[in-house]
């Protein structure tokens, strides 16, 4: 039989050696292979997680150029694309210079050519600082923090630097070797651009959307931040959402024709190319402006103490896809502009932009009175003055000629009303022993209804200028802070006419109005008590409102008590208003009982 021999035995010892060298060489390559993949291999990044920042070189004056390497043997078909250098490109046509930084190929400066800021100068809509903080407008925001910080800061790779020229297009690109970036934009005569976004990841779709995060460069005081809402458009109903309202970070999914952010003369609105999968995230961040804003009114000069923490609204549209198409509207908020912009039809509807202007509770009436103002600006003022203030005096004009039928008409049935004033007293005289709350005194109501028809007078003739002169007073006064058209507008020494006289000259006008206008009216049958509390009562209100509010509210207002002054004048002169003076007198002294008229009572003046 063949001996085999136990290796634990003679010449083990050498085995076991060799075994324990081939395990430690073993070791050795193994941990040799792992330090150099390691070394010589690009990690793997998860869809999910957020990208690395790549370092850049320092500015310098070398042009922008892309660097192009081979990439990992996990994604080979992919170059790594980035500038070297941060540069800008200038897009411009006759309404706006957008200038775009390569640095997240997004926008540093929009300015509007026919619009000023508070100071004069071209008014840009970038706030820069929420900007800063927030992001620029046309950047990248994704639901990972440290990608959408990495898409923000990176160095693009530009189609074109320097001055662009609308009509035109301007695409960024850029790429790490895992994530790869693509926006282009479309330029043309309009305040409409076209965004064309996407970001992939080992060449996956990531959710990406195109974003205005940072308010806006007409924004101020107090009032211009307050006035900021989110603005959307589904199924052909819009909703403005104010300030306190809007969650920050919250997502909604369309359809939408289109949404946006916007302040009282500006918008940035995006408008899908497919409204069906269009999703929208709001954004509502806090930013403290106690250096930067401007206060009115007392104690304007002496600076702010401690924050002043002011909402700064924004908002981002993406598609489902991960490849983002929208139109993006960045521009005044006027009707003109607005109703000839148009969503992408669906179901054969066509939405236009122009529900973004608000008028208020009286919109309809708001909306056509400042387009007759805008009519009357436009072809009658704007060929020798071109000042609005002018406009609201003829419109103010025509209104109350307008009104004139009525206020003689009311004449008429508060005459008919003192003729039969008489047999009114006679009546209620018959059941003055009655309680308010006998029921007889229905009987007595009857009565005086049927001798009011009998005579042809109207119990509510009285109240029909006043329903139609309120409403008009309110649509205007709620129209005035909207249109954009009036913003800055000057008028003689009104420098602003949305905003307070700062001379205070209206409001003593309105005063002096108002008690001239109560004087001049006949109030036959009112009460005298009333009458005093009214002369002095109403002049205090309208000139305390007038002395708070935008000179062109007060301007109108004004304008149209010292016509309805003239007006009554030249009626009081007439049979008609002399008749009923005469039995305004009579009554008075048969009150008094006396031969001479009650100073208590206001009979109009002559």
């Amino acid at each position: 039989m063949a001996e085999f021999k136990n290796p634990n035995q003679s010449g083990g010892t050498q085995d076991s050696r060799s075994f324990l060298v081939m395990i430690v060489v073993m070791i050795g390559v193994f941990f040799g292979l792992q330090y150099f993949r390691a070394k010589n291999t690009q990690p793997t990044v998860s869809p999910n997680a957020p990208a690395a920042t790549q370092s850049v070189a320092a500015p310098s004056a070398a042009p922008t150029t892309a660097t192009a390497a081979p990439v990992s043997a996990a994604n080979p078909s992919v170059p790594v694309v980035q500038a070297q250098a941060e540069s800008a490109t200038v897009v411009e046509n006759e309404l706006y210079r957008i200038t775009f930084s390569n640095r997240g190929g997004q926008v540093t400066s929009w300015i509007l050519k026919q619009f000023k800021d508070v100071d004069g100068n071209p008014l840009n809509l970038v706030h820069g600082q929420a900007a800063e903080k927030f992001g620029y407008p046309l950047s990248l925001y994704t639901y990972d923090s440290g990608l959408t910080e990495t898409l923000g800061k990176a160095l693009y790779v530009p189609s074109a630097t320097g001055k662009l020229a609308a009509p035109g297009s301007l695409t960024f690109t850029y790429s790490d070797g895992s994530l790869e970036v693509r926006k282009t934009f479309t330029f043309d005569e309009t305040y409409v651009i076209h965004a064309d976004v996407q970001v992939l990841r080992n060449g996956q779709p990531i959710r990406a959307l195109i974003s205005w995060p940072g308010g806006f460069g007409d924004q101020y005081n107090a009032q211009t931040y307050s006035s900021a809402q989110v603005d959307y458009s589904r199924n052909a109903k819009d909703e403005h959402i104010a300030a306190k309202k809007v969650s920050g970070g919250e997502t909604v999914n369309g359809p939408f024709d289109w949404a946006g952010v916007s302040d009282s003369f500006f918008a940035a609105v995006f408008l899908p190319d497919a409204p069906a999968n269009a999703t929208v995230a709001t954004l509502n961040n806090q930013l403290d402006v106690a250096k930067t804003i401007r206060r009115t009114g007392f104690g304007s000069g002496s600076p702010a103490k401690g924050s002043i923490d002011v909402p700064i609204l924004g908002a981002a549209l993406g598609d489902l896809s991960g490849h983002t198409q929208a139109r993006v509207f960045v521009g005044p908020k006027a009707i003109s502009v607005l109703k000839h912009i148009y969503a992408t039809p669906t179901s054969g509807r066509k939405v236009s932009l122009e529900p973004l202007l608000e008028f208020g509770f009286w919109g309809a009436i708001g909306k056509y009175l400042f387009l007759a103002l805008q009519f009357i600006h436009n072809h009658i003022v704007a060929s020798w003055s071109g000042s609005w203030g002018w406009a609201i005096i003829i419109l103010t004009v025509i209104v109350n000629i307008l009104m004139l039928p009525f206020r003689i008409k009311t004449m008429q049935n508060g005459l008919k009303m003192q003729r039969i004033q008489p047999q009114m007293d006679a009546i209620k005289n018959k059941y003055k022993h009655l309680k308010a709350t006998d029921p007889k005194r229905n009987e007595m109501n009857m009565e005086i209804m049927k001798l009011q028809k009998d005579h042809g007078v109207n119990m509510f003739g009285g109240c029909i200028p006043t329903l139609i002169t309120l409403p008009l007073l309110w649509a205007f006064f709620t129209m005035l802070p909207r249109v954009v058209e009036l913003r800055n507008a000057h008028w003689l020494w009104l420098p602003d006419l949305q905003s307070p006289d700062p001379w205070h000259i209206l409001p003593i006008v309105m005063v002096v109005s108002q008690i001239l206008m109560q004087l001049y009216t006949p109030s036959p049958g009112v009460d005298p008590q009333q009458q005093k509390m009214m002369a002095f009562t109403m002049p205090a209100v309208t000139g305390y409102f007038v002395w708070n509010y935008g000179s062109g509210l007060g301007l109108y207002w004004a304008v149209g008590n010292l016509i309805s002054i003239a007006s009554q004048m030249v009626m009081n002169r007439t049979s008609l208003g002399r008749e009923m003076r005469e039995i305004a007198e009579k009554r008075a002294r048969r009150k008094a009982g006396t031969g001479k008229a009650s100073p208590a009572t206001i009979q109009g003046k002559r």
